[in-house]
């Protein structure tokens, strides 16, 4: 079953058009890489499909919303409950310790404190980071502020969970544990993964590799 539908995606800026009509489908539980030069499309088809953006025409559909058609309000809930971002750089808040960090979108969501709290324990023992949980990202690693921002991404249990770039900023060592975790979390819990990046070896480990030239999957 398809988890993801775009039909006809095209986005412009200015006298550039950078997406010349994309269709796409990804299944549910499946890891698909997105590969391409810079400047091919890349991170702009992430944003759409993960509604960061809008395009200029064309339908994405997400667990057989039409997401488009919500209004910001709405739009902002839905992201909030199916979606997950992992970045390149984290964009952990500084104030925050990691659990802090991690529950964020649970107490947007309205989760209360406790099972938030509860629920991102649980995440940073499986993700092996529960003794840094009450540690500021200063504190952190590299790869730990890394694993840190895949715990958020994943407190509400999203659907989808979209990563641009995200071994971009580790070592060979952080970067090949991050690759083999998002197959243990596809497994643990159930996640469909769209990843953008410059990796070889991770986009050839996804159960799919796209390649985007010049606007066109």
């Amino acid at each position: 079953m398809a988890i993801i539908e775009a039909k006809q995606l095209r986005k412009r800026y200015g006298s550039l058009e950078v997406l010349k009509g994309i269709n796409l489908e990804i299944e549910s539980k499946e890891i698909v890489s997105i590969v391409g030069a810079s400047g091919a499309g890349k991170t702009t088809l992430l944003q759409i499909l993960g509604t960061l953006d809008r395009p200029d025409d064309g339908i994405v559909k997400l667990a057989d919303t039409d997401v488009f058609s919500l209004n910001d309000k709405k739009l902002s809930q839905f992201r909030n409950s199916k979606i997950g971002f992992i970045f390149q750089f984290h964009q952990l808040l500084p104030e925050f310790t990691a659990l802090e960090n991690i529950c964020i979108p649970a107490f947007i969501a309205g989760t209360p404190r406790k099972q938030a709290e509860e629920r991102a324990r649980e995440l940073l023992s499986f993700l092996k980071v529960d003794a840094r949980a009450e540690h500021k990202p200063s504190e952190l690693s590299g790869g730990e502020q890394q694993r840190v921002a895949v715990a958020r991404s994943l407190i509400n249990n999203p659907d989808v969970v979209f990563a641009d770039e995200p071994s971009g900023n580790l070592d060979s060592k952080n970067a090949d544990d991050l690759h083999r975790l998002f197959f243990e979390l596809r497994d643990r819990f159930g996640q469909t993964f769209v990843i953008v990046t410059h990796n070889e070896d991770l986009a050839n480990m996804a159960d799919r590799k796209l390649e985007i030239i010049d606007g066109v999957l």
